[in-house]
């Protein structure tokens, strides 16, 4: 399938990244970058550097630095590091941004392929809200969008009510759930069931020294956040999982309902049921003996 990863690299975004690049069934033929884990100038670096490390020729196109509405943006450093990828602080800028803005990018590439594009957004959804708003005919060109956020009957993970992509900007999130766009959420009532170890990075490093050395030695810097909120068993495989659920729907289970987002007061953020709207497709379990070491066994071809 032809694919297009709106990330905001973010060390989870960074296997995300890795896994859509070597496999068989997509091809990956574009990132745009957005702001939420780092900002956007950085998600934008990260990125490009991510695909330099993988010898891979997709293009990025920078998105939005900010939330609808919004003229700031605190980045998660505290859970992915001060540049995105854990400790790790000195990330060369490598190559150059496509000139057009994320939400273009999204347009022209969908218009091209036309009911083949898969976009599958990692990050705050502010640049499918804009690609929405910039074409009338984007939500038709569109083949899927399978997104990473959102809690359905799980707690929060930013709140007790929302999930961390979608709270950063509720009102794209709502926009997206609100509009005729093919919508799959894969959010935390799934991605909280298959947690990464510290010994699931050591083999990956072994298997593949450069990439998976790469994403293990960024990947110790979360651990220690999530031991740091009481998780003690690994990290959550959140934004890989959107790209598993792309491939491989069938090893995932679904409930089907329309969604809206809550945009103000203590909830905001939260993402709940609404039967006026379309349904979308909500991620609920996992086939857990096969994800993690389908996963690593794929980064191992990146030896």
């Amino acid at each position: 399938m032809k694919m297009i990863i709106d990330t905001d690299p973010g060390v989870d975004d960074a296997l995300a990244i890795a896994l859509a690049c070597v496999m068989d069934e997509i091809e990956l033929i574009g990132l745009t970058t957005v702001f939420g884990n780092t900002y956007v100038e950085q998600s934008a670096r990260n990125a490009r550097y991510m695909l330099d490390m993988l010898k891979h020729k997709a293009p990025v196109a920078k998105g939005a630095a900010f939330a609808l509405g919004r003229d700031s943006h605190d980045p998660s450093d505290y859970v992915h590091g001060p540049e995105g990828f854990g400790a790790l602080t000195d990330i060369p800028q490598i190559g150059l941004d496509d000139p057009r803005s994320a939400a273009q990018f999204l347009v022209d590439v969908a218009a091209e392929h036309k009911g083949e594009l898969v976009i599958c957004p990692i990050g705050p959804l502010t640049n499918i809200a804009l690609a929405l708003e910039l074409d009338p005919n984007f939500a038709a060109n569109v083949k899927d969008i399978i997104l990473m956020g959102g809690a359905y009957q799980h707690a929060g993970n930013i709140t007790p009510h929302a999930e961390a992509n979608i709270y950063n900007d509720a009102a794209a999130a709502d926009a997206v759930f609100a509009s005729d766009l093919n919508v799959t959420m894969v959010g935390l009532d799934a991605t909280m069931q298959t947690l990464l170890t510290w010994d699931d990075f050591v083999q990956m490093g072994k298997d593949a020294p450069r990439v998976g050395g790469f994403i293990r030695d960024i990947s110790d810097f979360y651990l220690r956040f999530y031991r740091s909120i009481g998780i003690e068993g690994g990290c959550a495989m959140h934004d890989s999982m959107a790209v598993l659920v792309a491939a491989f729907p069938e090893r995932f289970t679904f409930e089907n309902s329309g969604l809206q987002v809550i945009l103000e007061g203590d909830e905001l953020g939260r993402t709940c049921a609404d039967p006026s709207r379309k349904k979308t497709r909500i991620a609920m379990g996992v086939d857990t003996s096969w994800a993690v070491p389908y996963v690593k066994s794929e980064i191992a071809r990146l030896s």
